[in-house]
């Protein structure tokens, strides 16, 4: 059969589209996934413990501060470290929530912020200036609605710290409720993070999450801070890591003490808002990032369209047999990286999950070309 010939038969088509679309996620379940489903870390013969200064930006947060910052105040580090509080322009009564809340814990330091940077919009300003406000050169953030895992969170995060290292990647996870929605907002979770990690293991890093990231002050004030980005209101952990991580000065922490855990969105709309402005980042990143982002993500969306078809007017037992081919290696990837982030009651639905991508991006694939909203709450 020649090529015209083969082009004419519009069924074949369609099954070597779907071998390769199949071929292109086998490709990125092999190459780059495992590296974290088989990751272990190396004991090390000796540490060395860094003082560090966590900081938190909040703008009408006194609700969450409340509830979760006595989770970061009450650490068990036995080195130096300090907690800020950016408080930005906040109507509520998050003052003196930090107010009262230092009596009690000295190493609290918060921040008032009484004016806004008109031209730097969303959380980039507060963040530069609780950076640079910060006494230690390892910074650790996270979110006023985070709290930590285990009391063992600032001690697990700097211990990841070698010679080399300016960036710690972290892992940011959901509070575990029944309902679909929660289970689908921490699949979502689940399925950056495990990009991120796998991408930062392969040696191209290409984000971070906010709920918990750690660098040095030195590698924010060579790239000159957000200055890059200053006109994009998101972006302030995701863009400066895209800018500043590489091969050498990142690393990542799936130690269950280091993760954060967050409450999920109370409902569909405020989810779908929150990751539409998310996402409306993605289009600043480096072009090999874009590029490998975007052919995994490609390939994902038309694989169930493709084995649909294909089963219909080909051959269903050939296209089954790569199905089950593909769906055998994600669940090895899955099931052992869900157990390394405490993700494992997520497994038994894998397959539902990954057929809600389907619908995933095309519900969020617009976001990719929508113009930022100019706040960041």
């Amino acid at each position: 059969m020649n090529i015209p010939e083969i082009f004419a038969n519009w069924k074949l088509m369609i099954f070597i589209s779907f071998c390769a679309v199949a071929l292109i996620q086998v490709f990125y379940f092999i190459f780059f996934f495992c590296r974290l489903a088989f990751y272990s870390t190396t004991p090390r013969k000796s540490s060395q413990t860094h003082p560090v200064s966590v900081i938190i930006c909040a703008r009408d947060e006194a609700a969450n501060l409340a509830q979760y910052l006595q989770g970061v105040l009450i650490q068990d580090f036995p080195t130096s470290h300090e907690v800020l509080v950016v408080n930005d322009n906040s109507f509520d009564d998050s003052k003196y929530v930090l107010e009262e809340l230092k009596k009690t814990y000295k190493q609290l330091h918060p921040i008032e912020l009484i004016q806004e940077a008109k031209l730097i919009p969303g959380k980039k300003f507060p963040l530069s200036v609780g950076i640079k406000t910060a006494k230690h050169e390892i910074v650790l953030l996270t979110d006023a609605d985070c709290v930590p895992a285990s009391d063992k969170w600032i001690q697990s995060m700097q211990s990841s710290y070698l010679d080399n290292t300016e960036i710690v990647l972290g892992y940011g996870s959901f509070y575990k409720k029944k309902n679909l929605l929660n289970k689908i907002i921490r699949w979502e979770g689940y399925h950056a993070a495990l990009q991120y990690f796998s991408y930062a293991l392969a040696g191209i890093p290409y984000m971070g999450v906010g709920r918990n990231l750690s660098y040095k002050k030195s590698v924010f004030f060579r790239h000159k801070g957000f200055s890059s980005h200053n006109n994009v209101p998101g972006g302030d952990d995701d863009l400066f890591i895209n800018m500043a991580a590489n091969n050498k000065n990142t690393r990542i922490n799936i130690d269950p003490e280091s993760f954060t855990i967050s409450k999920t969105p109370a409902t569909w709309k405020q989810w779908l808002w929150q990751k539409n402005r998310h996402y409306t980042t993605g289009k600043f990143y480096k072009p090999l990032h874009k590029f490998l982002l975007g052919l995994y993500s490609f390939s994902h969306f038309l694989f169930y369209p493709l084995l649909i078809t294909s089963c219909i007017f080909f051959n269903w037992q050939i296209a089954l047999s790569i199905f089950g081919f593909r769906m055998l290696i994600q669940s090895i990837v899955y099931y052992r990286t869900m157990h390394k982030l405490d993700e494992k009651d997520l497994w038994p639905m894998f397959l539902f999950f990954d057929l809600w991508m389907f619908f995933y991006y095309l519900i969020f694939a617009p976001a990719l070309i929508r113009k930022p909203r100019p706040t960041w709450k």
